[in-house]
């Protein structure tokens, strides 16, 4: 079974959101491994900063079907898509690696290109699975932090306890 890492990010009810979404998310696909939370500033426009967090977990289901369901749980907390790239949103969640897998279609893109141009996303990466390696670069995800240009990066972890995983009550 391939291990899926999945990103979470909110910025409006955020808390809520992303303690709701980690809930689906233990109901659909099981136990999950959990990054420590990140409060990052928004990028691209003005914004409320956000809450940031990578999951990981195996699933048999193939990479379509669990990109539908996170679609499917992003609509279900009011997720509004606009054609903004960058904007203020409920949730979003974004299937970043799907095994070792490379697929680029129309419908994915794996690995997710954010991976190595977010900060919100390495570094939450980089903590749960720091010697995995990235299917295309073929290097570690630490590394790849390590050497992330961290000049303009206005992100910090946040207490833990600010946010309830359902798994590990």
């Amino acid at each position: 079974m391939p291990l899926c890492f999945i990103s979470l990010g909110s910025n409006i009810n955020r808390e809520h959101n992303i303690s709701s979404a980690l809930e689906v998310l233990h109901c659909k696909f099981g136990e999950l491994t959990y990054s420590s939370t990140y409060e990052s500033a928004s990028v691209g426009f003005s914004g409320e900063a956000f809450l940031n967090l990578v999951i990981s977990f195996f699933s048999d289901h193939d990479p379509l079907h669990i990109t539908l369901q996170l679609k499917s749980i992003e609509t279900d907390h009011q997720r509004v898509r606009t054609q903004e790239k960058f904007s203020s949103r409920t949730l979003d969640l974004d299937l970043l690696l799907y095994g070792q897998q490379i697929i680029s279609n129309n419908a994915l893109n794996i690995p997710h290109d954010d991976i190595l141009n977010y900060a919100f996303v390495l570094e939450p990466l980089a903590e749960i699975a720091p010697n995995r390696h990235h299917p295309i670069k073929d290097i570690c995800y630490q590394e790849l932090w390590q050497d992330f240009d961290k000049d303009t990066i206005q992100q910090e972890k946040v207490d833990y306890a600010l946010i309830k995983h359902t798994s590990e009550s």
